[in-house]
């Protein structure tokens, strides 16, 4: 039995820091208020970034966006620079590194073939038998499609090994039928249908397979690092039974604030929601801010959208659970390290707002972060804000390994162990296409354990809450001279970001 840790990283993707049954009873995640439970939770985690891609690489790297490079969804992380994260420092240092999932490191829908293993137009060095190295890790199982859209097909031959196993059962007209087939009540909601998709034929479900058998089939002597990666509760809200049953709309709680108050609000807020995408190639009209494209629900479809939601987190919560009983039934779970998060929020009809836009209210920018294992204190929160940026230099230190100079994150060991420890501010950015809402963003955005301001560095305008006095953030009190001092302090925060920017930054090749 090796003495160095074992590392089981799970993250779902676009799941809301409140969707836990530890901060809403109404959610049912058993497995994961135990996992809570016995570990420590940080209630003011923060993602560096509001999409997936960007975020995504920088939870493998430890850097910031605007330093690994991948600034906005639709452009790849440099495989070189991917190789130098977590995963492959591992690797070098007697680790098996692994990922089952999505990874999301590259872009699927691209304008040209770009030769990547996520990429729809297959390189012929992706065979099936195909599985890794990728970005580090020495072994890959990808779900590349992860989220159905009803005005796609099923791609055949299939990208992804999941989806060539879902092929595998059943031909890609009959699995696109039953995916997109709807088993409930239609009462227009947006992405919104209750999956005939049968659940043991589900990504969630073969997720937690092929990580049980990869754990099952390791070799105890040399420590695994394991990023298993689930695409659930990200739209289309398509949940699979008996998920989709779990909740019923009528139960929701749908948020106090769910009009839009666009006046209210710094300029972009409007341009993103009304702005013309400016299109230098027709196809990147898909490239728009997602929830920009979503129409306004009533409170029907809204809770309709949110039961399936939900549906979705308690379903990826009993896949966790197997995962736990797999690790338990080994015999490594107290020497294992076991981390759940996600990419980043969903704004689910707050603020009559929609899945992302460039707009960092809490429920994009906040997100779960729970951790267990040795050395870890049981029943502990931690309120410091931190982000996904510390989890590659919290591995190494699990690891016994120095941090490289150049990761941009910190370890969160020291607010583990010390409940005096303090953490003074947690970074977000992101550079916003033009493509997305007719004008170009740059947004920086410093969290405290009281405060959060965003700056858009192009005009000067920002958006300052007091998140002790304004939770829901209503009032913005970035031009009010009584946090006059406030700004500035969080200004001069935003200046110190660590680390350096990347000189260029890539065009985008795709459309995520």
């Amino acid at each position: 039995m090796t003495t160095q840790p074992n590392i089981l990283l799970i993250t779902s993707d676009q799941q809301r820091a409140d969707c836990f049954g530890f901060e809403n009873p109404a959610i049912r995640t058993p497995h994961l208020d135990l996992l809570a439970a016995q570990g420590t939770r940080f209630a003011a985690c923060v993602t560096p970034n509001l999409v997936c891609q960007p975020s995504r690489a920088s939870i493998l790297t430890g850097l910031l966006p605007l330093t690994h490079g991948v600034w906005d969804n639709g452009v790849d992380l440099n495989p070189q620079v991917g190789a130098a994260g977590f995963a492959g420092t591992l690797a070098a240092h007697g680790y098996h590194t692994a990922l089952i999932g999505k990874a999301h490191f590259s872009t699927r829908a691209t304008f040209q073939p770009t030769g990547t293993p996520e990429c729809k137009v297959r390189d012929a060095q992706y065979a099936p038998d195909w599985h890794g190295p990728y970005m580090g890790f020495q072994h890959a199982e990808l779900t590349v499609l992860g989220h159905l859209n009803r005005r796609r097909p099923i791609e055949s031959p299939a990208v992804g090994h999941y989806e060539r196993w879902l092929l595998s059962r059943l031909p890609a007209d009959q699995a696109y039928t039953l995916w997109t087939q709807s088993l409930g009540p239609d009462v227009g909601a947006a992405q919104t249908w209750y999956s005939a998709l049968p659940a043991a034929w589900h990504s969630s479900t073969w997720i937690a397979d092929r990580t049980i058998a990869y754990l099952q089939a390791h070799d105890p002597r040399q420590p695994f690092c394991l990023w298993t990666s689930f695409p659930d509760p990200h739209h289309p809200f398509d949940c699979p039974e008996p998920w989709s049953r779990l909740y019923d709309p009528k139960d929701m709680v749908l948020p106090k604030h769910r009009v839009r108050d666009v006046e209210r609000r710094p300029w972009w807020h409007k341009a993103v929601l009304e702005g013309t995408p400016q299109l230098t190639d027709p196809s990147m009209l898909q490239f728009r801010t997602e929830g920009s494209r979503m129409p306004t629900q009533t409170d029907e479809q809204l809770a309709y959208m949110t039961a399936n939601y939900y549906g979705m987190i308690s379903q990826i919560d009993h896949q966790v659970g197997r995962l736990l009983e797999a690790v338990n039934a080994l015999g490594c779970r107290d020497n294992t390290l076991v981390i759940y998060t996600t990419d980043h929020g969903e704004l689910l009809g707050n603020h009559g707002l929609y899945l992302k836009h460039p707009i960092p209210y809490e429920d994009l920018l906040r997100v779960g972060l729970v951790l267990q294992g040795p050395g870890i204190p049981a029943g502990h929160v931690v309120r410091e804000p931190v982000s996904t940026l510390d989890l590659a230099p919290t591995f190494y230190e699990a690891a016994g390994l120095p941090t490289p100079a150049t990761v941009q994150g910190r370890s969160l060991y020291p607010v583990l162990t010390d409940q005096s420890a303090t953490r003074d501010v947690a970074y977000s950015e992101w550079h916003v296409h033009p493509s997305r809402c007719g004008v170009g963003l740059q947004l920086r955005t410093v969290r405290t354990k009281t405060h959060k301001c965003t700056f858009e560095l192009n005009s000067g305008a920002g958006e300052l809450y007091d998140l002790v006095h304004d939770p829901a953030e209503m009032v913005n009190c970035f031009d009010d001279p009584g946090y006059a001092a406030i700004r500035r302090e969080l200004e001069d925060m935003m200046r110190a970001r660590p680390g350096t920017l990347l000189a260029q930054l890539p065009e985008p090749i795709g459309m995520a």
